[in-house]
């Protein structure tokens, strides 16, 4: 007799890392699975998975095509762009009129109205929307990706930015995907209107995370404290729109304002294992930093 499947998941993002990640757990415990993405070359071929047609965030035709019939969305906050929260809001309306019963939403860390990462801001809008809608719903508050750090060090070995002594509990993308999945695999309501701060297991200074790039390195890695003034201006080369610069800039500053500095056990509490060190990151993802090896 075929194992019984779960009632449908729809999963955006699924060409991203978490996204991707989520999709392969779940289709390995038996669930019903619907791959959403806006390029579907992209998406990956699992077997058992139904490809959704191309949808954008902020198609609302589109979006509802792609989740009716499903009962579960797990929606993967957008791409940052000067209008993610019209466009998440855009996708949550999609899921209500397509019938979906339940949402479950990458936020992050510390989303607040007034949030000193100005990013954070969004996610706060689009979970407010979220509650307004009355649909079932969890939410996961991702901090800072491990893989965030070094990606923030320069080829010249030196990590620049507005960070003062704040340390950050960064997570895995495994980690995350580990969470995701528990809480979508679940059949019951123990995760219904509950919010899960989702962080690595002790918050690194940036300092540390420069030692430890070192170590793995075998080169002299270093944290250089800006002002926001030496931010804005080190960053001016990109020619980013000021929005994208802004939140550059915040993201060190949450870090120095201590909001994300906090260390909660939803990883091991969700998935039955301790959350990823940064030192067995590196270790398993060598590719991470590459461009500092020379």
């Amino acid at each position: 007799m075929p194992p019984s499947r779960s009632p449908l998941v729809a999963v955006t993002g699924a060409t991203g890392q978490i996204g991707r990640r989520v999709s392969h757990r779940l289709i390995a415990e038996h669930s019903a699975l619907r791959l959403l993405g806006r390029d579907t070359s992209r998406l990956p071929n699992l077997p058992g998975a139904v490809k959704a047609p191309a949808a954008a965030y902020g198609d609302a035709a589109a979006m509802r095509r792609a989740l009716d019939g499903a009962h579960t969305l797990f929606l993967v906050s957008a791409h940052e762009s000067a209008d993610r929260v019209s466009e998440h809001k855009t996708a949550v309306d999609a899921a209500v009129a397509a019938g979906v019963e339940r949402i479950v939403y990458v936020s992050f860390l510390g989303a607040a109205p007034d949030a000193t990462f100005t990013f954070g801001r969004d996610h706060w809008h689009t979970e407010n929307h979220i509650r307004a809608t009355g649909l079932r719903h969890t939410f996961l508050r991702d901090s800072f990706y491990l893989a965030a750090l070094p990606a923030m060090t320069g080829e010249d070995g030196v990590i620049r930015g507005p960070g003062a002594d704040g340390r950050v509990s960064a997570v895995a993308h495994e980690d995350i995907a580990d969470a995701a999945a528990a809480v979508l695999l679940d059949k019951g309501d123990d995760h219904d209107g509950v919010t899960y701060d989702i962080t690595g297991g002790r918050a690194l200074s940036l300092a540390e995370a420069a030692a430890e790039l070192s170590r793995v390195t075998g080169r002299g890695i270093t944290y250089v404290p800006e002002t926001r003034e030496e931010a804005y201006a080190s960053r001016a080369q990109y020619g980013a729109e000021d929005w994208e610069v802004t939140g550059w800039v915040t993201s060190y500053e949450a870090i120095a304002a201590g909001e994300m500095a906090a260390v909660s056990d939803a990883v091991p509490s969700l998935t039955g294992h301790p959350a990823k060190t940064f030192a067995e990151f590196l270790k398993e993802h060598p590719t991470s930093y590459r461009h500092l090896l020379g």
